[in-house]
């Protein structure tokens, strides 16, 4: 099969983001408004769209929830595309209410689906995440195994919930119901990122002048998808017939650093003599996660332009002009 071009176009469609206040939302929005219709399901427990400025036209938002049948039903309706962003994410947050975050990561898919079903969407976008892969994940391919740690770890139910999301969007594709594809996102970062990230957080430090804080060994490996590389091939994923059925590792194996080089990295290009202090892990951690993206390549056209550098850049630029009030608009 011929990669396609990359971030297919897709336009004159009706789509829904269901979580559509996020970070990776309001960038999607800034991608595929003008050509498509766009409705935005979020309950604003997290809200990018402050950042992004005036909705453009034939953008709409619901102020609702997912777990809610009516106005669930109600922003489906009509609609060509769902794209299904909404999700309790971050440890922080899955900690605080384990259960809330398997309602809405499991349950909250379902009702998603089911819904879908009724509308007849044609193409159902499921994020899930990297964490399904477990503590240790080098070089991580779709058809690996899942080791999600045990249950008496309660900051597994984040992987464990979006696992069984992913059975359930395959589990409907395959039953003929919703066409769907799902995407495992890498890490992602960038402008607007309003809930947890070890970069928002570091760069957020920075900024404010405050040290930046590296929690355990320091040598814990991620791979960093910048918020730009990343809705380019989730807006391929809308597009692309040979997505259907698939799981897709979105990320950039290219953009790999430990915790420790990642803290350097934001305190050289702050600039400001920032210091990084060292603090015990709060609880377990992933010592490794890198993807392969062979798939992402040869099926959506996928190639990652931004390096961390760029990246890292880029964010802290963004992160200034809000701290001083200025128009953040990235």
């Amino acid at each position: 099969m011929t990669p396609v071009a990359r971030t297919a176009q897709i336009a004159g469609k009706r789509i829904l983001l269901t979580g559509g206040a996020g970070f990776i939302a309001s960038h999607l929005v800034g991608l595929l408004a003008g050509a498509n219709e766009l409705t935005l399901l979020d309950n604003l427990r997290r809200n990018a769209l402050d950042h992004l400025g005036p909705l453009p036209p034939g953008v709409v938002f619901i102020h609702g929830d997912i777990l809610k049948p009516d106005t669930l039903e109600s922003a489906v309706r009509d609609q060509d595309i769902v794209v299904h962003l909404a999700a309790i994410a971050g440890t922080r947050s899955v900690g605080l209410d384990v259960i809330r975050t398997m309602e809405v990561n499991f349950v909250g898919t379902r009702m998603c689906l089911e819904a879908s079903a009724r509308a007849g969407v044609t193409r159902f976008v499921c994020l899930s995440t990297s964490e399904v892969y477990g503590i240790h994940a080098s070089d991580a391919s779709e058809d690996r195994a899942t080791p999600i740690p045990p249950a008496t770890e309660g900051r597994w139910a984040y992987a464990a919930s979006k696992l069984a999301a992913e059975h359930l969007a395959l589990a409907y594709d395959r039953a003929g119901l919703v066409p769907s594809v799902v995407i495992r996102p890498f890490n992602v970062y960038g402008p607007r990122q309003v809930g947890e990230g070890a970069i928002h957080d570091m760069v957020a430090a920075a900024v404010a002048g405050r040290p930046i804080t590296v929690r355990g060994t320091g040598h814990q490996v991620r791979s960093w998808c910048f918020v730009e590389d990343f809705v380019d091939a989730v807006a391929s994923a809308l597009a692309v017939p040979d997505a259907r059925g698939e799981i897709i590792n979105v990320g950039n194996p290219r953009a790999s650093a430990t915790t420790m080089e990642l803290a350097e990295t934001v305190a050289r290009l702050a600039g400001s003599g920032i210091a990084i202090s060292r603090e015990p892990a709060l609880g377990p951690d992933v010592e490794s996660r890198t993807p392969s993206i062979a798939k992402a390549r040869r099926v959506l056209g996928f190639e990652p332009k931004v390096d961390l550098e760029e990246g890292v850049g880029r964010t802290i630029e963004w992160q200034r002009s809000l701290a001083s009030g200025r128009p953040a608009l990235a």
